[in-house]
């Protein structure tokens, strides 16, 4: 492990000395590209250094014990020895984490869709407010929210809706986000008080860069035609929403959010991306068949990864066990901790599967 360790400590030196390169610097896609392995590797690196720290100071505390003869200082070293091995067995433990090969997803941007599932206006309104609790655990984590396109329910619910969201490492925390969220509760609809069972669909995509998908023009079909909804004097009187269908996959995204019809098609083409490269994806990872119904399967209350029991004031991620009685403060965006779980859980998954191999 040491060779490696020492031959990424190598890499990142080297990486570092190419960002300060005024020619790099004058090519935005490579320098962004050199950027992303540098942060990379950054942690692991931090770690390694702090390993040969502690492994310096632990041959040191030893040879003054070895050669000290007062009784207080023999004490001291010993005391500062037991810390420092327990430092170095926790920092042990880190790097062998870092060291797992990485998603190379996990530094990108996130596209986020979460639609209604079954459940008819109830899941139109509890889909708002997963929404909402996204924004807020993503303005917690000072990441940038934009809402690309939203598709409201006649009770101010949300039928589907679309957001980016930008900031450091957003996939690595967001991704296993993606699933049925089901609701127990009695909806506001309701006049009789029963508690109704809901449910929503959350799709996580990692936002694709013009690097990382080429869309041929001559493979596009755009349409224009007058946005529809809320909006001002501008609906239904100027072309400004955008279709575009990539013709070889036949994948339709539609955006109509803005006023400007320029606007619109920057934005359907980042979803687009992200669509495309999900399906590259999908077709090099074979053993996932379709990593979108995966991540969301039909919209089916039964195929839960998490319910949110407003009742009992108890949310449960079904996947690892998590529950927490403080559902009111989840839904304003304190999801950190049960986020931290799954990644930590995930994690000591991928540490099995390696220690297998």
């Amino acid at each position: 492990m040491l060779d490696k360790l020492e031959s990424i400590e190598e890499k990142y030196e080297e990486l570092t000395r190419q960002l300060s390169d005024h020619e790099l610097l004058a090519d935005q896609v490579k320098y962004t590209k050199v950027a992303r392995q540098h942060r990379e590797l950054e942690e692991i690196v931090a770690k390694y250094r702090e390993l040969k720290s502690l492994d310096r100071g632990i041959k040191e505390t030893r040879e003054l014990l070895d050669t000290e003869e007062d009784a207080e200082m023999v004490n001291l070293a010993r005391t500062e020895l037991g810390e420092l091995e327990q430092r170095l067995a926790a920092v042990e433990a880190d790097l062998k984490f870092v060291l797992l090969p990485k998603d190379p997803n996990d530094e990108k941007n996130v596209i986020l869709e979460i639609r209604a599932g079954t459940g008819g206006d109830e899941a139109t309104l509890f889909a708002a407010e997963i929404m909402r609790m996204y924004s807020r655990y993503a303005e917690r984590q000072g990441w940038r929210v934009q809402v690309l396109d939203a598709s409201e329910s006649g009770i101010g619910g949300v039928k589907e809706a679309i957001l980016l969201i930008e900031g450091n490492r957003v996939y690595s925390k967001l991704k296993h986000e993606s699933g049925v969220h089901r609701v127990q509760r009695v909806p506001q609809t309701e006049a009789s008080g029963r508690i109704h069972t809901s449910a929503v669909t959350v799709a996580v995509l990692p936002e694709a860069e013009e690097v990382d998908i080429k869309i041929d023009p001559k493979d596009l079909r755009i349409d224009t035609f007058c946005s529809s909804g809320p909006g001002g004097q501008s609906v239904n009187t100027t072309y400004s929403a955008v279709r575009l269908t990539h013709l070889p996959t036949n994948t339709v995204v539609s955006m109509q959010d803005e006023k400007s019809q320029n606007k619109n098609r920057e934005k359907a083409m980042r979803v687009l991306r992200s669509r495309l490269l999900e399906m590259e994806q999908d077709k090099q990872h074979q053993a996932i068949a379709s990593e979108r119904r995966s991540m969301v399967g039909s919209g089916d209350r039964s195929e839960k990864i998490r319910t949110y029991n407003f009742k009992d004031n108890r949310v449960t991620d079904h996947r690892i066990g998590y529950t927490s009685h403080q559902l009111n403060l989840f839904m304003e965006g304190e999801v950190g901790e049960l986020i931290d779980a799954l990644v930590a859980y995930y994690q000591a998954e991928k540490l099995k599967e390696d220690v297998a191999a």
